[in-house]
């Protein structure tokens, strides 16, 4: 039986979205002072928002890429934000943006330590070169995910498309941790 659960916190959600549209963005420099746009570096515009704090990548051909939200729901809050902003602004956007989760970002501890080395042994699809990094890599096919955990018991998870997602790979890997014995308290 694990001791704890683990405490889970969400880092960062990044979010993919597009209007279908062509969008000018030199337009939007003008109309709004403090995006930051410089076409020789980068072909997108960073649109920061205070509330939910988040930056919006937009590009002229109607995409968006959101990073920095804290979970799904404020990441999809942020891109329909920037949408209503531009509108308001005088940009015309005829349509609302289709928005999808790309990647969840994740941090948690699992409330004790973890054997890594006898973790790379007993745990699938998994690796560890101290040499190289210094945590485990644990490729989980359900949910797709990939956990980078360290042996203090603190862990970060990626790939995951829901927060559902993240919260199942990391009680699955602490229940296999915990079945396996690799867990010390």
């Amino acid at each position: 039986m694990p001791q704890t659960k683990p405490i889970i916190s969400i880092e960062n959600v990044v979010a993919s979205a597009t209007v279908e549209q062509r969008i000018d963005l030199n337009q939007i420099t003008r109309d709004f002072p403090d995006v930051e746009y410089h076409p020789d570096q980068f072909p997108g515009l960073v649109f920061r928002l205070k509330s939910p704090k988040t930056a919006t990548l937009i590009f002229s051909s109607g995409k968006m890429v959101c990073t920095g939200a804290k979970s799904e729901d404020m990441a999809k809050k942020a891109v329909n934000t920037v949408v209503q902003k531009l509108r308001k602004g005088g940009v015309e956007i005829i349509k609302d943006a289709e928005i999808q989760i790309q990647n969840i970002v994740s941090s948690a501890s699992l409330g004790g330590k973890v054997h890594l080395e006898e973790a790379a042994r007993r745990l699938e699809k998994s690796m560890y070169e101290p040499e190289q990094f210094p945590g485990l890599i644990h490729r989980m096919s359900d949910p797709k995910t990939v956990i980078l955990l360290f042996a203090s018991g603190k862990l970060v998870c990626t790939g995951a498309k829901k927060e559902v997602e993240v919260y199942r790979a990391v009680n699955n890997l602490h229940v296999n941790l915990e079945a396996k014995e690799l867990m010390l308290y």
